[in-house]
């Protein structure tokens, strides 16, 4: 009974009985014998029972001979250094300097009251003993709680990879880390079960238009978007290498390609932006805590999101466990990592500004944000993303406002022009606003499963943000009033917005105007010198022709077979693709190949003309992308004066997967709690309230919903 009362009562001790009639205590998990005892010897519990003044602590002699030692961190002449964790023998010495550097004790004898009896106890670099045993039983603890937590989100129908793999790969590795130490996998074979292949099969391709062959990869095989529509997402922006996982949960790596195409819609919509009187500037990343606290609802809306920086350096921690924030290092004021700009670049503005002749200020800068989410997708919703964001400040209510439609105007354009996405131009609800707008006018596109995703924001600040921190501009009439604000921004959430609009079950699909290869050119039919000789000299021919016209082109003469470089370009979604074999410069032609379209075409090759038909046809499948997405957009465009019969639809299509949920544009009476009641039930929401149908009031409609006379044309839908 004492023993299971020390165990329970004093911590970092476990405790057990032997039949001589001492209590014998064994260290918890992660302890030294030291401390362990002395946890024991000055509890409250010992202090009470005087006969837990005959205390011994001791190590079973059944335990392996070897321990395992923990890293540690090693003063040597170029700084601090750590040293991986290992085997050792029981009593071996540390490396030189490491008790040192890891701020470890030397090896401790530990007294027992009533015996003469010492034990050396075993220092890993950290000032404990950890034992084999007790290592895998730590690991096997360890792998247990991560398959749980990959159980329960599995169980709740969690099936975002970006969610999943995180904590997949923890427990690889710790069952990495198992088969290290024992020397045997943590999943024996069940018996009767068939032994896993040392390297497991891939998926099979599926058939690649214009050849065989895979990927530098391998074959990688797409999810249908009928079966699994976030999947399908997944694996198209994967396999045209756009993104990778990163270290940093919640963050994402954006790949080569991926940022080429974001750079390409970056360059035309900032020459857009600069059009409008914009210029670009640029702030630092860090708020100061007080200026987000000076906009009431502004702070409101984002202080769950921020990450907050709270010290300026890091130091050993004297446990030699690793680095820790330096107790000596604290912030007099925490810092916010930019969520977004409007405190600092507001207190900015109160320096610059003090005279109408400063009016209008129109700032942009292009930049990254954070915003600590917890359910995170490439480019739709991650911790960190790139955006560009504009701040005006105005003299007038009626020119601030026009300013914030005009800008709207810019991203619709773009949307539209560049990446092919038709969007409806709207006002959203109260309850949808911006925190610290007075309006917030949004771009609202479809994609093909039916969703919504806003893409796209301008606010009218009203003067709000003047108000708190004090920006005011000396009239001509040499009175004092405050400035009137806007800000409006698109992100990479845009790239998002284009794969699920134009992309298949074969892989990305891109607009010519924003793909970084418009035309990839593949020569084909190589092998002899005679052949490669005149091939590689009608290539040359055929680059110079398209670089006059500026038309951006690669030439794929990578050592590969022709289908694996066909197959790997349509996965990148580029639009056009050009085949160059030794017949085709026989007969003074060229075969071409769209993305969106499944048939090869022939093209005679006229130097003069050839640059200008391919520009023809690069242009034509602009068109067609378009018109296929505005074709959609219009044809899962509902309306409805029932509330019925829209609930039964998204009743019936809860999942990303069903194509049936689409728009709903019903008469609407402006109502926070309503609109809250129909997000519960439906999972829908109000996108906007859409410019095109509510330049008059509707006047003599009732709301779907309420009954009660419509203030709004809304329109609701499920939205990413």
């Amino acid at each position: 009974s004492t023993a299971i009362f020390v165990s329970i009562l004093v911590s970092g001790t476990v405790a057990f009985s032997t039949s001589g009639g001492v209590t014998m205590l064994r260290s918890a998990r992660g302890l030294g014998a030291a401390r362990a005892l002395a946890n024991a010897r000055t509890s409250s519990l010992a202090q009470r029972r005087s006969r837990f003044g005959a205390l011994t602590m001791m190590v079973e002699s059944t335990e392996p001979v070897m321990v395992w030692r923990q890293g540690y961190y090693e003063n040597l002449a170029g700084g601090m250094v750590w040293r991986r964790g290992s085997y050792a023998a029981r009593g071996a010495s540390l490396a030189p300097n490491a008790r040192a550097a890891s701020g470890a004790p030397t090896p401790t004898v530990v007294e027992a009251a009533d015996t003469s009896k010492t034990e050396e106890v075993e220092d890993c670099g950290c000032g404990e003993a950890v034992s084999l045993d007790d290592l895998k039983a730590n690991i096997k603890v360890d792998i247990e709680k991560v398959g749980e937590i990959i159980r329960v989100m599995k169980s709740e129908g969690i099936k975002d990879k970006a969610l999943l793999q995180p904590h997949i790969d923890e427990l690889l590795a710790l069952k990495a880390k198992w088969l290290s130490v024992t020397g045997q996998p943590y999943d024996l074979p069940k018996p009767g079960a068939k032994p896993k292949n040392e390297v497991p099969k891939k998926q099979a391709a599926p058939a690649a238009k214009g050849g065989k062959g895979g990927a530098e990869d391998g074959d990688f095989k797409i999810t249908p978007r009928a079966e699994d529509y976030s999947k399908w997402y997944q694996d198209v922006i994967s396999a045209a290498y756009m993104v990778d996982q990163s270290p940093v949960k919640g963050c994402m790596v954006i790949r080569p390609w991926g940022m080429a195409v974001w750079d390409e819609l970056k360059d035309d919509l900032n020459r857009r932006i600069k059009a409008k009187g914009v210029q670009n500037a640029y702030f630092p990343l860090f708020i100061p805590m007080s200026f987000l606290s000076k906009e009431a609802e502004h702070v409101e809306g984002f202080a769950k999101e921020c990450a907050v920086v709270t010290h300026h350096r890091l130091c050993a921690n004297p446990d030699g466990s690793g680095l820790m924030p330096d107790p000596e290092a604290k912030l007099e004021e925490p810092l916010i990592v930019r969520p977004t700009s409007e405190t600092i670049i507001w207190d900015m503005f109160g320096k610059w500004i003090s005279s109408y002749r400063d009016l209008p200020l129109k700032i942009n800068q292009w930049a990254n944000v954070v915003r600590w989410e917890l359910r995170t997708r490439p480019f739709l919703r991650s911790t960190e993303f790139l955006w560009q964001e504009g701040h005006t400040a105005h003299a007038t209510k009626d020119e601030a406002d026009a300013h914030a439609r005009e800008m709207l105007e810019v991203y619709a354009d773009t949307a539209r022009e560049v990446l092919g996405v038709p969007v409806i131009r709207g006002c959203k609800s109260p309850s949808e606003r911006f925190a610290g707008a007075d309006e917030t006018y949004t771009i609202e596109a479809l994609m093909q499963n039916g969703w919504a995703l806003q893409s796209g924001t301008s606010h009218f600040l009203g003067q709000n943000f003047a108000r708190a921190f004090d920006v005011k501009f000396q009239t001509k009439d040499q009175t004092s009033e405050l400035v009137w604000a806007t800000s409006w921004g698109v992100s990479t959430r845009l790239l998002g917005a284009l794969v699920m609009t134009h992309s298949d079950d074969a892989g990305l699909v891109l607009p010519p105007r924003v793909a970084p290869h418009q035309v990839v050119i593949v020569p084909v039919g190589r092998g002899k010198a005679e052949n490669d000789a005149k091939v590689d000299a009608f290539v040359e021919k055929l680059s110079a022709d398209l670089e006059k016209t500026g038309i951006r082109f690669h030439i794929d003469n990578r050592d590969m077979k022709p289908g694996g470089k066909f197959y790997d370009w349509e996965r990148k979604g580029v639009p056009l693709r050009i085949e160059v074999g030794p017949r085709d410069v026989d007969a003074g032609q060229i075969v071409l190949s769209a993305r969106i379209e499944s048939e090869k075409i022939t093209m005679p090759y006229d130097s003069a003309t050839a640059a200008s038909s391919i520009l023809d046809k690069l242009d034509s499948i602009q068109n067609q992308m378009l018109a296929a997405a505005e074709a959609r957009l219009t044809a899962m465009t509902r309306s409805c004066e029932s509330y019925e019969d829209m609930k039964t639809v998204f009743l019936s299509a809860s999942s990303e997967t069903n194509q049936g949920q689409g728009l709903w544009l019903v008469p609407w009476k402006c109502d926070v709690e309503n609109e809250e009641k129909i997000k519960v039930e439906t999972k829908a929401t109000i996108r906007c309230y859409p410019f095109e149908h509510n330049q008059e009031p509707p006047t003599g409609k009732k709301c779907f919903y309420s009954g009660e006379p419509a203030t709004h044309m809304a329109l609701f839908a499920r939205a990413f």
